[in-house]
């Protein structure tokens, strides 16, 4: 045969193995994807060998209330702080958090000062300042733009799954199932975050709540209004009897529609929207950038007396223009 044709069907032979072995492997590989997001995060844990009461423990680790009753500024902040902790996922105590964050800016502007000392900067009132706004930068308010993105991350993935929970929860009441039984088949079909979520209201109903108090701590840690008004139905619906899956079937219409006049909005604001995330970031960002790759472009001039002065007045508008960002692209639909 041929050198030239014995050559081009080894070629071939080598194409089809590679082609074939790469299919299989790739089959192989979102086959055990789609079975790791099948299971959300409880199931895991408890598929794992740890106990339900342990699980609930660990996954309520970050369960608001710190602030709760602080009235004014502070409390509005914190419980801000907070329910940005409990929506990013993050497995620790908001208080916690709070606690480093704090420990983190003090330690970060004890070395700005520390290092302005040693390399001959005088200590005046406008280093002072400089360090200050460095360590609440660094230790506070980068991890806090960084939270709260993921927050929104999975807020949004929250909301999206609500209305198919919805459906799942009122098919399981058409087919005769308990509203308890209903719940705990959401936590077994969902994916996280809602799958785990659900997962704590059943283990807590399981542990002697009331139903409708698991359901306000689960609305509560998230603050979203959809879980709100499915909350206020159940309410509702227990008070004054009813058909249930009918009143669940039409509130999921309703949140189908309003998170599509959302999206629409969000499209149309989507321009507003990306240059306040901009304008919040980029000053922080900027800020603590030019200091590491050049902490003499402060500090130089961090000892005019006009400094001080000047500082805080940015600070002011930096503030001013922030918050008016946020009422302008605050749509609420």
């Amino acid at each position: 045969m041929d050198p030239v044709v014995l050559r081009v069907l080894a070629l071939v032979v080598i194409f089809a193995s590679v082609f074939l072995v790469s299919e299989r492997v790739i089959a192989t590989l979102r086959q055990q994807q789609k079975g790791s997001r099948a299971v959300n995060k409880r199931l895991k844990l408890i598929e794992g060998g740890l106990d339900r009461e342990v699980v609930t423990s660990r996954l309520r680790k970050s369960a608001p209330g710190t602030f709760a009753q602080m009235p004014g500024l502070i409390g509005r902040a914190g419980r801000a702080v907070e329910r940005a902790v409990i929506a990013s996922g993050v497995q620790m105590p908001p208080h916690q958090i709070m606690l480093g964050m704090a420990i983190a800016s003090t330690a970060i502007a004890g070395l700005v000062l520390i290092g302005a000392g040693i390399t001959g900067f005088e200590i005046g009132l406008g280093v002072i300042q400089l360090s200050v706004a460095l360590g609440f930068c660094f230790g506070a308010a980068i991890p806090m733009i960084i939270l709260s993105r993921m927050a929104d991350k999975r807020k949004k993935r929250m909301q999206e799954q609500f209305p198919v929970a919805l459906d799942i929860f009122v098919r399981g009441l058409r087919s005769g199932h308990p509203i308890a039984s209903a719940l705990d088949l959401l936590t077994k079909e969902m994916e996280d975050p809602l799958g785990t979520e659900f997962g704590l209201v059943v283990d807590e109903v399981a542990y002697g709540a009331d139903i409708r108090d698991a359901l306000q701590n689960m609305a509560d840690r998230w603050g979203i209004e959809d879980i709100q008004m499915f909350v206020v139905s159940l309410s509702v619906q227990n008070e004054t009897g009813g058909n249930l899956a009918e009143i669940l079937s039409n509130l999921s219409s309703v949140i189908r529609d309003r998170h599509s006049m959302y999206m629409k909005v969000r499209a149309l604001s989507s321009e507003g929207r990306m240059t306040g995330w901009m304008l919040t970031a980029l000053p922080i960002l900027a800020f603590t950038a030019l200091f590491l790759l050049n902490p003499a472009f402060y500090l130089d001039v961090a000892q005019d007396p006009i400094f001080p002065i000047g500082f805080i007045g940015l600070i002011v508008m930096y503030f001013i223009g922030f918050f008016s960002i946020r009422r302008m692209i605050d749509l609420k639909v």
